[in-house]
C-alpha cells in the first residue's frame, strides 16, 4: 500500500464491518504508569463488540528497562497471534480516543510487514454516536502471523546522537511544549527536562479536535507541522516522553504522503535520563 493511503477508517465503516469475520478490532488503549483504572479494566468494562485488547506494556522487548520498546519480530508475532490476528486478517485498532496508543500499536504493525487501520475518533466517537459496546474479554481462536522487522521505522539513541552533528533528519518532539522547553518536571521520576538539541516541538494535541476526537484535515495537518517548522519534503523522526504519542505526529505524516517517518524508540525516558545525552531547554 502507498504511504499515500490514509489509514483512518471511520465510525460509520467500522459498524457496518462488525460481523465480517475477517475483520478484527483491537482495543489499543493505554495511560501513563501509576493512572487508574488500568487500559485493561477500562476495556473490560465497555469496548467495541468483538474488540480485543492489546496491551503495549506486554507487547513489548521485557529484557530492556526501558517502558514498552519493540520486541523482537518472533515475539510480536506470537503475541499478535495468540490475539487472534493473523496475516491476511483486516485489523483496525481504536483506543480510548484521545489518539493514545492506537498509532503506536499502528506503526507496529507497519514496522512488523502489517497495514492496519485505526478508527477516526476512537471509542470516544463510537460512544458519543450511541453506539453498541459490550463488556468482559473477548477471546478469539489463536491464529498464525508471520512478522518480519523493517528497521527504516525507529531509530535507537545512538542514530539520533549521530544526527546531532549531521542535521540528516529533522526531530519533532511530540510533547507539550512546557516539557519541551524545560520548564516543567517529565512525569517520570529521575528524567532531565528539556528537549533533544535541534529538534521541533509539535504537540500530539495540536493535530486532532478534542471535541470529536477526529484527527484534523490534511490542510490542517500541512500547516500545523509547516508552523512548527518542519520540511516536510526532508527526513524526519518523531519523538516523546516514551514513543507512544510521538506515532501520533508519525500517523499524521504518513497521511501528509512522507516517505518512512521514523519514530524514536527510546524517545525522552531514554534521552532524559541522568547520565544521556545533551540537553537542549527553552524555545526551539
Amino acid at each position: 500500500m502507498p504511504a499515500t493511503t490514509d489509514p483512518l477508517v471511520s465510525t460509520e465503516w467500522v459498524a457496518a464491518h462488525l460481523n465480517d469475520p475477517a475483520v478484527k478490532v483491537i482495543d489499543a488503549s493505554f495511560k501513563m504508569p501509576g493512572v487508574l483504572p488500568l487500559p485493561k479494566d477500562d476495556y473490560l468494562a465497555s469496548h467495541i463488540p468483538g474488540a480485543v485488547f492489546f496491551d503495549v506494556d506486554a507487547v513489548s522487548d521485557h529484557s530492556n528497562p526501558l517502558p514498552h520498546m519493540f520486541p523482537s519480530a518472533e515475539q510480536f508475532g506470537r503475541d499478535v497471534g495468540g490475539l487472534g490476528i493473523g496475516n491476511d486478517d483486516t485489523v483496525v485498532l481504536y483506543d480510548s480516543g484521545g489518539w493514545v496508543a492506537a498509532p503506536r500499536v499502528w506503526w507496529m504493525f507497519l514496522s512488523f510487514g502489517k497495514d492496519v487501520r485505526i478508527l477516526n475518533g476512537g471509542l470516544k466517537k463510537w460512544i458519543a454516536e450511541g453506539r453498541n459496546v459490550e463488556k468482559g474479554e473477548v477471546a478469539l481462536r489463536p491464529a498464525t502471523f508471520r512478522a518480519t522487522f523493517d528497521a527504516r521505522r525507529t531509530r535507537s539513541m545512538q542514530q539520533l546522537v549521530a544526527n546531532l552533528a549531521s542535521r540528516a533528519e529533522q526531530v519533532i518532539d511530540a510533547r507539550a511544549n512546557e516539557r519541551y522547553q524545560g520548564q516543567v518536571a517529565e512525569p517520570r521520576p529521575g528524567l532531565r527536562s528539556g528537549h533533544i538539541p535541534g529538534s521541533f516541538s509539535l504537540p500530539y494535541n495540536n493535530l486532532f479536535d478534542a471535541a470529536t476526537g477526529t484527527m484534523k484535515s490534511l490542510d490542517e495537518l500541512r500547516a500545523a507541522f509547516s508552523g512548527a517548522g518542519v520540511k516536510l519534503d526532508a527526513p524526519i523522526v518523531t519523538s516523546c516522553g516514551s514513543g507512544v504519542s510521538a506515532a501520533v505526529l508519525t500517523l499524521a505524516l504518513y497521511r501528509l504522503g512522507v516517505e518512512n517517518p521514523a519514530l524514536y524508540d527510546g524517545s525522552w525516558t531514554e534521552w532524559g535520563a541522568a547520565d544521556g545525552p545533551p540537553v537542549a531547554t527553552g524555545p526551539a
